[in-house]
């Protein structure tokens, strides 16, 4: 297990601080404000908490209401709204300095047979064809402005393979889609919900960078005000996050200053594990 990959689950492994309260932390990494999948991760593990062991999380809503200060312990409330036979619904609200800044519904099922079908994966090239992690490092630090170089130089939980590379190294407006390979840096524990939380941290990962493309913008320019206004998740079938996973994105409509996007999620062989979407700020700053 690499250190960020033990990092990560460290984050994730909240502190129990009553009945229903718990307190999340933030690396402390020199970020302006906190991950937005830090804290949907956090919200699902202070969920999960409260949950039986049978029941396992199928989907998850929620919304970003103030920027995350990663000095702070984040505190998290969980409200058990309902316990029923096959289906449990909890709500959860992050805290910090009084105030809420993260809301989240989610609902937990126990697992049934029944009907099934999916959509097939696309047809893309496997992560072993593609540039490796340390190949697109040494490549964008030989260009990029500091900025991006900072964010490149930190080692990250979650390694990422993008099947094309042509939106991080020029301007042109693209076709607002965009497929990334990713997994886990480590193994992680033979624990579900330990999976279903890695998964929900990585799912905030470039899914709103998707409606940037069609303008030839990334989220690292200046004269953007970029950030997650909601995220809605929805686990299908079981997966590893450990094990190489293709995030399928689109971005049908970006208007008002808001982007929204979609992501399908699917295993090396190619089963829907997951789905997600995603709406958020796209603004641009006035001079």
């Amino acid at each position: 297990m690499t250190d960020a990959v033990a990092n990560l689950l460290s984050i994730l492994d909240l502190e129990t601080l009553e009945h229903n309260l718990f307190r999340g932390r933030s690396p402390q990494v020199g970020w302006q404000r906190v991950f937005g999948g830090q804290v949907i991760g956090q919200a699902l593990v202070a969920a999960l908490r409260t949950v039986d062991l049978d029941r396992s999380a199928h989907s998850l809503h929620g919304y970003f209401m103030r920027p995350g200060d990663p000095a702070v312990p984040i505190i998290y409330e969980v409200d058990r709204i309902r316990d029923g036979k096959s289906f449990v619904t909890r709500r959860v609200v992050a805290i910090q300095h009084g105030q809420a800044i993260f809301s989240m519904s989610a609902s937990f099922h126990r697992t049934e047979e029944g009907l099934d079908h999916q959509l097939p994966m696309p047809d893309v090239p496997r992560p072993d064809e593609l540039m490796s992690d340390n190949e697109m490092k040494a490549m964008v630090m030989a260009t990029a402005p500091d900025n991006v170089k900072a964010y490149w130089q930190r080692e990250r939980p979650i390694e990422m393979r993008p099947v094309t590379l042509k939106h991080y190294v020029s301007r042109e407006p693209l076709e607002p889609v965009q497929h990334i390979w990713f997994r886990a840096t480590g193994k992680l524990p033979d624990i579900a919900a330990i999976h279903d939380c890695v998964l929900a941290y990585a799912s905030d990962m470039t899914l709103l960078d998707t409606a940037l493309f069609a303008h030839g913008r990334s989220i690292f320019d200046r004269d953007l005000q970029v950030a997650s206004l909601d995220h809605a998740m929805w686990f299908h079938r079981p997966f590893r996050a450990d094990q190489w996973l293709l995030y399928a994105q689109d971005s049908p409509n970006t208007f008002g200053s808001r982007g929204f996007c979609r992501g399908s999620i699917y295993s090396e062989d190619g089963h829907l594990v997951a789905s997600a979407t995603q709406e958020g700020l796209v603004r641009l700053r006035r001079k």
